[in-house]
């Protein structure tokens, strides 16, 4: 049995795909954050790159310098909003290494800037690249990973992305 389009068929067939092409429907993304864990390079520094994609449906992502009242001051858990929380591979299971910052201690958190949306949709999906200096600490434990949450300013948390295992030097 052979299959044959006719003409007319062929015509109504491309215009109905050149008129769905010019129509697109703005992207639905949940309110909550959403990432990806894409990279984590090395650099010639010794630093880290961690590249992560993201979504977020209302489009209140990042914070801006002005950002310094509550939840968001210096001294508040949402100061930043990107936390990669330190994990150690121990004894054949990943073990993670809470941070305190009043010990002296720095966490792995950063402050990602507010993500402009463009157009009336709200909606923004895109890439965020942090630079981690540091991407380690001194143990006898040789292999880490992050694991990475997203918050926007509505406090939201995104889904848990994790990074792969990483030697230290």
């Amino acid at each position: 049995m052979r299959f044959q389009i006719s003409p007319s068929f062929g015509l109504l067939l491309s215009g109905v795909a050149m008129a769905s092409m010019g129509c697109l429907p703005d992207p639905a993304y949940p309110d909550e954050p959403e990432i990806r864990f894409v990279s984590i390079e090395s650099q010639s520094n010794g630093s880290r790159e961690l590249v992560i994609e993201f979504s977020d449906g209302d489009g209140d992502l990042g914070l801006s310098q002005a950002d310094t009242m509550p939840p968001f001051c210096s001294s508040c858990a949402y100061h930043q909003n990107l936390h990669c929380d330190y994990q150690e591979w121990r004894d054949g299971d990943w073990f993670e290494i809470t941070l305190d910052p009043n010990a002296g201690q720095i966490p792995f958190y950063y402050r990602v800037p507010i993500a402009e949306p463009s157009g009336q949709n709200p909606a923004l999906n895109g890439t965020i690249a942090v630079t981690m200096s540091t991407w380690y600490l001194n143990s006898p434990y040789d292999s880490v990973r992050f694991r990475i949450t997203l918050f926007d300013r509505s406090l939201n948390a995104s889904n848990e992305a994790f990074t792969p295992a990483l030697l230290k030097p």
